[in-house]
């Protein structure tokens, strides 16, 4: 059969890209089918990475010869550029900058170098990077990882062409599949959320580049299409954070390394003619900007794509909500997931959080040699079992009105506090009768409708963008039904916005009350005990935790007071950026607090001492309940939060208002406020956590450097073993190596951190402790990446050289080495650009 199509295949020079065993048949005629499938899609980019370039290869000893010209090329301009370094420091001024006669010497005294030495810089530099970039060129492709050829995975035009007419495939035997991030709040408790027969990746969300994400889908799906692909990751209503540096939005999905990750994905889901989706569990439904992606990334790929468009504050809720696009019998949620456990998770995120923080550091010795997805369900059905999801979900209306009811009763001072409890939930029980008698239930729009509309709107505008009239006459049979759903669209549209409103109100009023329960807890319990001459904190250290956030609170109840007021004149249909534009002009007060959260935190922590005194106080009024409930430092978390929120109703406000409307022009103004604002307060968590971090990884290894520098962050930490060779003369694939010591790569976005890592065992105990020891740093820009192919004596395997350090380092499996040499040609890349 080959004869036969061989021939056919070298007259259109459709080479084979691997060489096939002396057992295997078909290999030219399922190329030809390939290739032909394949026509007019791939791109000479893509062709190349796929099936190389047309040149002979070469035999071993050539290129054994030719790694070690180039090895002796990379000494002799290492030398080069030392004794460069050598000559410039017999040049050097007498005196350096920051010394006391600097100034003095600067203008006549110091010597410059001439233009040929500068000359010399910039073709050693040159050198340099070119060495750089040729070795991260010649590093191994994902279908070549390990230095064996394998067929090219056929794409979704190759799969519909060729399994068309296969009467065996059906959507029952298409598996579903759930990608969920690291960065998601107790994702342990997601992950083992997944239903049983549910395919499911749990995927870091640093130390990740999207070609290894696309590995990792591959592969879990084992060449399966997948009836449907979830992805759960961090991110809001205008972009999907789904790894570190990738927060896809509108500004960057065409770039060409994204769009290629989407085009593969959707190559993995069944068509949508067959029931095929993606699900975004982002509320990319809630905003103009989030729709647009959507509909992008469904033409892009030839997909439905899907998102919530719910606008519930404080939590995940809007999981829950509707979804954009064709609706199913079953929600997409309900697919993936337990509901009971999802809305467990969603309703208890942070405190879910803080409480796996203790569980991972305690359990994640024990499951490090499991995979991640395993280890995380594992924690989850821990932590789940430990809760009593039962009791939890039947009791969350209660513990909600007990709560309320405790916050109530922090604000008066009752003698009777179980009669005033009492009273307060009988209140609550006959006002929530009421409201469900009384109010009318918003009925429940059409997401698919709304998507259909504003694509079909777009579309006819790009088309024919002066025409705007109707082209339908009101003789037009059709023209009255038009009338009838342009007006329920707008009713419609008035609904949503006046449910957005109405969450904006509750959501702001109940972030008053939690700012409230500081001015009455804390605040003047404090103050009375300082005016009594029983202080329990002076009045200096009072001033410092609580003087902004009482200016804070001041600042918000104005703010929920003008909104009221509106909303009772106007109505929820009327203008609310106006008043979000005022309080945008006042957001200096919490510049203050941001500014000295830190303090105030310290001043927290110094004072901590004092808190069985103050307890003691606060047991003679009767409010030792509300003081045990809540913690001062997680209510002060409160104000980072509420920006996020500002955004998120904002944009979905703006969504359900019409082009023509008066408030259109002042939300935009407000939410560009609002976001400006939102990026300061992301970048001083960054800062401060990036610096925690960098102390944290400094303390670990024993002799490591100052780490603490601007823009620095960690990327991965991979555990390789350090290999020696023992002849270097011998033929590549005969070569014996021997293993002389465990080292911890640590990579940043700027540097490589070389440490060497042992383990030690306590007696009568499972787990052991691993110690660090610095060993050496190297510049990104100056690390040369060298794959060393897999033979009977030795598999993945790699070589770092820096300018006086080399490494043949070895990982326990073939997809860690993936995965690092992917992560550390990216940060590489990266930092050669900047």
């Amino acid at each position: 059969m080959d004869c036969l199509w061989m021939p056919k295949c070298i007259k259109f020079g459709w080479f084979l890209p691997y060489t096939p065993t002396d057992n295997e048949y078909g290999a030219w005629k399922h190329h030809y089918i390939a290739c032909v499938s394949n026509l007019d899609w791939l791109t000479p980019r893509e062709a190349a990475a796929v099936y190389g370039t047309l040149n002979e290869p070469k035999t071993e000893d050539e290129e054994l010869q030719e790694r070690q010209r180039e090895r002796c090329l990379r000494k002799i301009i290492w030398e080069k550029i030392a004794l460069h370094k050598k000559e410039l420091f017999k040049v050097r001024p007498p005196w350096v900058s920051g010394t006391h006669c600097s100034r003095l010497f600067k203008s006549k005294c110091q010597p410059r170098l001439s233009q040929t030495a500068r000359d010399r810089v910039e073709l050693h530099e040159t050198l340099e990077k070119q060495l750089v970039l040729s070795s991260l060129e010649s590093l191994p492709k994902r279908s070549n990882i390990s230095g064996h050829h394998s067929y090219p995975l056929l794409s979704k035009k190759s799969w519909r062409g060729v399994y068309k007419n296969d009467s065996g495939s059906s959507n029952a035997l298409q598996p579903h599949f759930i990608l969920i991030s690291s960065r998601i709040p107790a994702y342990e408790m997601v992950a083992n959320s997944v239903r049983a027969g549910i395919i499911s990746v749990v995927y870091e969300h640093s130390g990740l580049t999207l070609e290894t994400l696309l590995y990792l889908i591959e592969k879990a799906l084992d060449g399966q299409m997948a009836q449907s692909v979830g992805i759960f990751s961090d991110g809001d209503s205008r972009e999907i954070n789904l790894l570190q540096g990738y927060k896809i939005g509108i500004k960057n999905l065409l770039r060409p390394e994204v769009r290629d990750f989407w085009e593969k994905l959707g190559s993995y889901v069944a068509p949508e003619e067959e029931g095929g989706h993606v699900d975004l569990f982002v509320p990319l439904g809630a905003s103009e900007a989030g729709i647009e992606v959507l509909s992008q990334l469904s033409q892009l790929t030839g997909t439905l794509f899907t998102a919530p468009t719910g606008i519930a504050t404080g939590s995940y809720q809007h999981l829950l909500s509707d979804w954009l696009g064709r609706q199913w019998e079953t929600a997409p949620p309900s697919i993936y997931f337990s509901e009971s456990k999802l809305q467990t998770w969603s309703s208890l995120t942070d405190f879910l959080e803080d409480t796996l923080k203790s569980v991972r550091k305690q359990l994640s010795p024990l499951f490090k040699e499991l995979q991640k997805n395993i280890s995380g369900r594992m924690i989850g059905q821990f932590v789940f079992d430990t809760m009593s999801v039962a009791n939890i979900l039947n009791n969350q209306e209660i513990i909600q009105a007990l709560a309320d009811g405790l916050i109530e009763l922090s604000k008066e001072n009752s003698d009777n506090p179980l009669e005033f409890l009492s009273y307060f939930l009988l209140k609550k029980c006959s006002k929530k009768s009421k409201h469900f008698e009384g109010n009318v239930i918003l009925t429940k729009s059409d997401p698919k409708a709304t998507h259909s509309l504003l694509t079909k709107e777009r579309d006819v505008i790009e088309d024919n963008p002066q025409d705007t009239k109707p082209s339908l006459s009101k003789n037009d049979p059709n023209f009255e039904l038009l009338v009838k759903l342009e007006r329920k669209l707008q009713l419609d549209s008035a609904e949503k916005r006046t449910r957005v409103v109405r969450e904006l109100l509750q959501s702001e009023r109940k972030y008053v009350q939690m700012l409230e329960i500081v001015r009455d807890v804390y605040v003047r319990p404090l103050r009375a005990a300082l005016s009594s001459n029983r202080a329990i904190l002076s009045a200096a250290n009072i001033q410092i935790m609580f003087s902004d956030i009482l200016q804070i609170l001041c600042l918000n109840r104005r703010f929920l007071d003008d909104l009221r007021d509106r909303l009772q004149e106007w109505g929820p249909a009327h203008c609310v950026g106006e008043i979000f534009i005022k309080f945008g002009s006042q957001l200096n007060t919490y510049t203050n607090f941001f500014n000295n959260y830190p303090v105030v935190l310290k001043t927290i922590e110094k004072c901590r001492e004092m808190i069985p005194a103050f307890r003691a106080f606060l047991k003679r009024h009767d409010k030792t309940i509300v003081t045990k409930m809540l913690s001062l430092p997680e209510l002060l978390l409160y104000p980072s939060r509420r920006f996020e929120e500002y955004i998120h109703l904002l944009y979905a406000l703006r969504l359900h208002t019409p082009a023509e409307h008066i408030d259109r022009g002042n939300l935009t103004i407000a939410i560009d406020q609002m976001k400006n604002y939102k990026g300061y307060i992301d970048q001083m968590k960054r800062n401060i956590s990036m610096k925690d971090h960098l102390l944290d990884i400094q303390r670990l290894i024993w002799g490591c450097p100052t780490l603490s520098e601007a823009n620095r962050y960690l990327i991965r930490v991979q555990d390789v073993a350090q290999l020696h060779c023992c002849d270097e003369d011998i033929s590549f694939y005969l070569r014996l190596y021997e293993h002389t010591c465990d080292l911890s790569l640590f990579l940043f976005n700027d540097a490589l951190l070389v440490s060497s890592r042992g383990t030690s065992h306590t007696p009568f105990e499972k787990t052991s402790k691993s110690t660090y020891q610095f060993i050496a740093s190297v510049a990104l820009h100056r690390l040369i990446i060298e794959d060393i192919p897999d033979s009977k004596f030795i598999k993945n395997a790699f070589i770092l050289q820096g300018p006086k350090h080399e490494w043949i380092c070895e990982t326990e499996v073939e997809d860690d080495k993936f995965l690092w040499l992917s992560v550390l040609q990216n940060a590489i890349k990266s930092s050669m650009e900047k």
